[in-house]
């Protein structure tokens, strides 16, 4: 390369011979080939590419499809050299040849350095750039962690609704149960059933154990049916009503018939009604109470979650932030593609942490594993003892990172994944907060079929 080959380049206009000179001693001249890439998206913008003849196509990977989104094809034309102002800067697409040609490629370093002597005004203005764009991106990413708020929130209210709308149907069911049961025992007092036939009544319901595991469904009708067929032909005329209670309970026809010679034919039916009635009000009482207990599990675990009403700086069990975490993103495990396998160890001790912030770590790695295996896999959670620290493994059998991916895995505003996808909350962040806030340690190891976070904290802080 020569200083002629620059004169003449608008890009160039009011540079001395010196200056060109220096840019063409600090660069290298590259030979553009059809089809093969000079600089590929993603990776840092550690040259500053000037095209002097030739062409290059910009092309910028959207989802699975490759998009040309401009041409290099007049000479002066640049990419890249972004790591001069800015040392997070990466090129913003991949440059492939597309007509034969040459580029200056000069090292950002020397490209700053350069800038330094020739416009140091210049040099602040780009710097001030730079740091407003970094400011604006910061604010886009707060937002998106908002809206990941948003959907976490979401997914627990549909957690949290399917035990209480149980409760209330539940509810809803104790008021029509507690009715009959009222109206049966006004029915016996009327016909004037003695305390001795009650007890004996009594005695009787007893020997109903509590409901055991779920019956087969069609063994289930068929009992239905033939109770409610033998109270209809014993003159129950809510038969219908009452032999899906029973069914439900494991009574047999012979269970009903021992409860007839008791009766007797007149008393046969609000009986009967008592009975159920008060099976009825057992089992739906059974059903809110678990609803409710599910409910205050749920509670628990967000307060968990968000450290409401405690102090910043702890001595937890990182187990109680691991288990909150996946409560907090059960909405993405309620397909059952994916098994959680816990391997905590025995004797863990606990740790000194900001729990909230450790909360948002184990978010961020529990999140990135999901969506790695796309709905199926196993997601593998473990904790030891390594030393004077906890070590937390969370771990999933998605396809694995790319090595060049791994490298650069930390790093500020890095990410793979499509607009839209994720937490908003970058590795970059749990990063931050193992290691700086926690003098602990973040690691990676990958391969196919298994990619494993491995998370040291100190069991006593600094």
């Amino acid at each position: 390369m020569r200083v002629d080959d620059l004169r003449g380049i608008v890009l160039f206009d009011g540079l001395s011979d010196d200056q060109l000179a220096e840019l063409v001693t600090a660069g290298t001249e590259v030979r553009i080939e059809k089809g093969v890439d000079l600089f590929q998206q993603g990776q840092h913008a550690d040259h500053w590419w000037v095209l002097i003849d030739g062409a290059l196509d910009l092309i910028r990977h959207v989802g699975r499809e490759d998009n040309v989104v401009g041409r290099m094809n007049v000479p002066g034309r640049w990419a890249g050299g972004f790591r001069a102002w800015d040392e997070h800067g990466v090129y913003l697409a991949t440059g492939r040849g597309a007509v034969e040609g040459r580029v200056l490629s000069v090292p950002a370093e020397r490209l700053r350095a350069s800038f330094h002597a020739w416009f140091p005004f210049g040099v602040h203005l780009i710097e001030g750039l730079y740091g407003t764009a970094r400011s604006i991106e910061s604010t886009v990413r707060q937002r998106e962690a908002l809206v990941t708020l948003g959907t976490l929130a979401a997914g627990l209210a549909h957690e949290i609704n399917n035990p209480a709308a149980a409760a209330t149907r539940a509810v809803d069911a104790l008021e029509e149960a507690s009715r009959l049961l009222l109206s049966s025992l006004g029915r016996l007092a009327h016909n004037g059933v003695s305390a001795a036939r009650f007890v004996a009544l009594e005695a009787l319901l007893a020997e109903v154990g509590p409901p055991g595991p779920a019956p087969d469904p069609l063994a289930l009708a068929d009992r239905e049916e033939a109770l409610s067929e033998w109270l209809s032909g014993h003159g129950v005329e809510r038969g219908w009503l009452l032999g899906p209670t029973f069914a439900a309970a494991g009574v047999d026809i012979a269970w009903c018939e021992r409860a007839e010679a008791l009766l007797g034919q007149a008393d046969l039916e609000p009986g009967l009604e008592w009975m159920a009635g008060t099976l009825s009000v057992a089992a739906l009482l059974g059903e809110v109470k678990e609803s409710t207990r599910r409910v205050s599990e749920l509670v628990a675990a967000v307060r968990s979650y968000s450290q409401m009403d405690r102090g910043s700086l702890q001595n937890i069990d990182v187990t109680e932030g691991l288990e909150s975490t996946l409560v907090m993103l059960g909405h993405k495990l309620r397909d059952g593609g994916v098994q959680v396998v816990r391997n905590y160890g025995v004797g863990v001790p606990r740790v000194d942490a900001y729990a909230g912030e450790l909360n948002q770590v184990w978010t961020i790695l529990m999140d990135n594993a999901l969506d790695a295996m796309g709905g199926t896999g196993t997601l593998r959670i473990a904790t030891s003892t390594d030393g004077g620290a906890v070590m937390v493994e969370i771990g999933d059998t998605g396809p694995g990172i790319p090595p060049e991916v791994a490298r650069r895995a930390f790093e500020a505003f890095y990410t793979t994944k499509e607009v839209g996808k994720g937490t908003g909350l970058g590795l970059d962040i749990a990063r931050r907060i193992v290691v700086e806030r926690h003098a602990g340690t973040i690691e990676i190891e990958s391969r196919p079929d298994e990619t494993v976070l491995r998370v040291t904290i100190p069991v006593r802080a600094g």
